[in-house]
């Protein structure tokens, strides 16, 4: 057999590159990249394979480890899973950085590679630099943090471990169900370690995604409740994405008269103009989606896990008859709430359901029921996202900017957020015109993706501008990566909206009787200081393209001069703190069933009330 010589992270690296996939008939690197930072328990040995192979698999350097591997997950998502970074850290605090982003590519069923240096499995210099020592197992290290939050994990402590670990984690990567983040332990001492290799092991290989076929029993049972339907109602969630399985979706809504929502993770699969396009469902929802979803007595759910948000915390529903069929590549999520499962690839599920219904249309009234609620929220956004639609600090409002931003974008423009208000704003808000072009992180909701995911955005997206939005609250918990754009080129337009504090949570604390406390900045602090935050000469001093504007007007304008820029660039804007977007449903959290306010006790027994529409199961 023929061998070659190289060290543990020679040898990870040569088989990285030698994964490629097809995508649209072009067969394409697994493995585009590297996102990095160095230290001691990574730079010697896998910094020293990197090296060499920049042409082939090009290594980003981050500012800070969780953003750059959000970036990572970011660029997964803008690939629609096709394509894998790689983030690289070094061992203890660098390594323990990266936990919540592998929380984040979990929750959202994202790709990402995360190599980590670890203690050395000689234990010979222990306990070494950034080592943490448990007292009743020295096995364990900081990494093993990393096992309840990734799909697949392993340390690799002898060299030929790799020879079976790493067909796994790609395999992992790949898997359209089983798709997830893998973690991989590099001991320092084992990453310098050489093996005589089989050279078979580094052959190229391409990677194709596999589209899983549905069982005919489980189509027959879902066709048998589908035809017995009256007032349908078809969500759209992420797995549409993935399995590129928007053109079968319009298809079958189309031809079968099914009204579709979206879920935050769906959006894009339907053209928001479509006229079986209701929006958005859930808490963050449309009036339309959510009043026919009362009604509805079917519910179809194509790609998406049914979370509380999407389904108001099970009270979204109010048909009492109503029938659940879910179709998903997975099946933990397929047989979730009594459904009836079909377990399948989206698009090939959906052309066999189509085949099976030929014929079968809903009656025409509930048709125009969908478009008499349509047309009443399309007016209802109209107006809210209107310049002259009053607020009550006077300051522009975060549907009035997304207003703005609507009508200077296109179908080419890539739209990214995650935490706090824009989330909701956005899902119901927010033109998308095109498949893949919208990326709101609310799977996991971390705060800090906005602008590590739009870095890694723009290094995906081939089309036209990376735009996210970002409140003041996001911007200070993570920006470093403002400079990485600037420094690899990747350029991002970042609106970054202002209103003094996390509002939206503020928001739900006063909706639930609380007193305002420890949310707005001015309630943050024990002296009194009227300081600000210089958002936009931070910013700058990051090297980008910065506009401070004060009114809608201004923003216009410099979101032009923004595209103009040949770097990243932010516009910085004050907004009103108390405005946001209805249709909402409800969503359960909890209250006090004791407190010394009032307004606690009240919010209690009308949370209680409304806790008696939830479903039990489904």
């Amino acid at each position: 057999m023929e061998t070659v010589r190289a060290t543990v992270a020679q040898a990870l690296v040569r088989y990285l590159i030698a994964q490629k996939v097809e995508i649209d008939g072009e067969i394409q690197p697994l493995f585009p990249g590297v996102f990095a930072i160095f230290g001691h328990g990574n730079v010697t040995c896998l910094g020293e394979a990197l090296e060499p192979v920049q042409d082939e698999l090009p290594t980003w350097r981050g500012h800070n480890e969780q953003s750059m591997a959000l970036a990572a997950i970011a660029f997964a998502k803008a690939r629609r899973r096709r394509q894998v970074m790689v983030t690289t850290t070094s061992i203890g605090p660098g390594a323990l950085n990266l936990v919540t982003a592998a929380g984040t590519a979990l929750a959202n069923r994202l790709p990402v590679l995360f190599l980590s240096g670890d203690t050395f499995a000689n234990r010979v210099p222990d306990p070494v630099l950034q080592q943490v020592e448990h007292f009743g197992n020295p096995t364990i290290s900081v990494n093993d943090a990393f096992e309840p939050v990734v799909r697949y994990w392993d340390r690799i402590t002898r060299p030929e471990q790799l020879l079976q670990s790493l067909p796994q984690a790609v395999a992992t990567l790949t898997d359209p169900a089983d798709c997830g983040p893998v973690f991989i332990g590099l001991p320092q001492d084992v990453q310098g370690e050489a093996l005589d290799w089989p050279v078979r092991f580094f052959e190229e290989r391409v990677h194709h995604v596999r589209r899983p076929a549905p069982d005919t029993a489980e189509i027959a049972r879902a066709v048998e409740v589908i035809r017995a339907a009256q007032r349908p109602l078809l969500i759209a969630g992420g797995g549409v994405r993935y399995s590129l399985a928007e053109e079968e979706l319009l298809e079958f809504a189309s031809r079968h008269g099914i009204p579709v929502a979206e879920t935050v993770a769906g959006k894009g699969s339907v053209p928001f103009d479509d006229p079986h396009n209701v929006g958005p469902i859930g808490v963050t929802g449309s009036s339309a989606a959510n009043a026919l979803a009362a009604e509805a007595d079917v519910v179809i759910a194509v790609g998406t896990r049914l979370n509380d948000f999407v389904t108001g915390s099970w009270s979204v529903f109010g048909n009492d008859d109503m029938r659940l069929v879910t179709v998903n590549v997975a099946r933990f999520d397929a047989v979730k709430h009594l459904a009836a499962p079909v377990v399948g690839d989206a698009a090939v599920t959906l052309a066999e359901l189509d085949r099976q219904l030929e014929g079968w249309t809903t009656p025409g009234s509930w048709l125009e029921r969908s478009a008499v609620e349509v047309r009443e929220w399309r007016a209802y956004t109209e107006e809210v996202t209107s310049p002259g639609f009053e607020t009550p600090t006077g300051l522009p409002s975060y549907a009035q900017v997304i207003g703005v931003i609507n009508e200077l974008t296109g179908p080419d423009d890539y739209a990214v957020a995650a935490a706090g208000g824009f989330p909701g704003e956005l899902n119901k808000l927010w033109r998308s015109h095109a498949p893949g072009t919208f990326d709101c992180e609310y799977g996991f909701s971390c705060m800090g993706y906005e602008i590590g995911g739009a870095w890694g955005a723009a290094m995906a997206h081939t089309g036209g501008d990376v735009v996210s939005f970002v409140g003041d609250g996001s911007y200070l918990m993570s920006n470093s990566d403002v400079y990485s754009s600037v420094l690899s080129g990747h350029k991002m337009i970042l609106i970054l909206c202002d209103n003094g504090g996390y509002a939206v949570i503020q928001r739900l604390q006063e909706f639930k009787g609380g007193v305002p406390f420890n949310n707005r900045y001015e309630q943050g602090t024990r002296r009194a200081s009227d300081f600000e935050v210089d958002f936009a000469a931070h910013a700058a001093s990051m090297g980008a393209h910065v506009e401070r504007v004060e009114d809608l007007e201004g923003l216009a304008g410099a979101f032009q001069r923004a595209r103009a820029a040949d770097r990243t660039a932010v516009i910085v804007i004050r907004t009103d703190p108390y405005t946001w977007t209805g249709g909402d449903a409800w969503w359960d959290v909890g209250v006090p069933e004791v407190s010394e306010r009032e307004e606690v006790r009240v919010a209690h027994a009308q949370h209680e009330a409304e806790r008696k529409r939830q479903r039990i199961g489904v």
